[in-house]
């Protein structure tokens, strides 16, 4: 169904809004849309959004699955002020999972586990988030894949990966919160502004009043934040996102500098939870 802003959405969403996990996809461009919907309907989200420009379209077969939002996706801090007005509408425990067009969550045992089974999971073990790590996607030939963009031709970096201690505005270190870098932001970090360089998000999280996403992918309650609960390791999970190399390829000073996005650490992207796993990308946490 579609809607002609969320005004109109949330006047009819009072029992869309009732039970999750509800997906968002911010689809801030054309590229990829449909893989991006369709990957996650087969994740288990009992409800997908998608918040999109009203130019924008998509396949019919689609179109009847999700929710269709028409939406400024081009304002600055769009997402999280549309996030959190669903927040703000929907009830408290309802589990919420967020991303953009050609992003594509992976968990521990993600082809045959739903997210469902993931956040139930992670309720009973009082868990309110799960922390994801956006793992660059992208092509090898950046010539013949313009857009930085190919699904059949998709490398990810295997390592080259790090993290560093997260300090609050009085200069002490947050307890059980570290600010993740590396891939593509790290290689070409001199194309990119240090905010967008980390690639930790909480992208999978259960509402609470007063919950809100904040501008830099982070939720403006501490505990959220954080990558395991005090008392023992939490799962982990993966959003593989082409968000940084269409970025690249649409900047015009790294369009042209940058060759290739390929280095010795490049491995094909074989779309599978275990190679994420494999890799320790993400970890299952007490989830057996």
């Amino acid at each position: 169904m579609r809607y002609p802003s969320i005004d109109h959405f949330l006047a009819n969403a009072s029992t869309l809004l009732a039970k999750g996990p509800i997906g968002i996809i911010y689809a801030d461009d054309t590229i990829e849309v449909e893989s991006t919907i369709s990957h996650h309907l087969a994740r288990g989200l009992r409800v997908l959004i998608v918040l999109g420009h009203p130019s924008f379209s998509i396949a019919p077969e689609l179109a009847d699955l999700v929710h269709y939002i028409e939406y400024d996706v081009f304002a600055e801090n769009g997402l999280p002020r549309a996030v959190n007005r669903l927040l703000a509408a929907a009830p408290e425990k309802v589990w919420f999972y967020y991303c953009y067009s050609g992003e594509y969550l992976f968990h521990a045992f993600s082809e045959y586990r739903s997210l469902g089974e993931l956040t139930t999971f992670c309720a009973e073990e009082r868990r309110d988030s799960v922390l994801t790590y956006v793992i660059d996607l992208y092509p090898s030939d950046i010539q013949r894949n313009d857009s930085g963009v190919s699904l059949s031709d998709a490398y990810l970096d295997r390592t080259g990966y790090y993290a560093l201690g997260r300090k609050d505005k009085e200069n002490n270190y947050e307890e059980r919160q570290l600010d993740f870098f590396g891939g593509l932001r790290w290689r070409f970090e001199e194309y990119v502004l240090p905010r967008y360089r980390r690639i930790d998000r909480v992208s999978v999280f259960r509402n609470v009043r007063g919950l809100e996403l904040l501008p830099d992918h982070r939720l403006n309650m501490a505990e959220y934040n954080t990558y395991a609960c005090p008392w023992h390791h939490s799962p982990t999970a993966v959003i593989a996102s082409f968000r940084t190399a269409k970025a690249l390829r649409r900047n015009p000073g790294s369009k042209f500098d940058i060759k290739s996005f390929m280095w010795h650490n490049s491995v094909p992207f074989t779309w599978n939870s275990q190679q994420l796993l494999d890799f320790g990308l993400m970890e299952p946490g007490q989830w057996f």
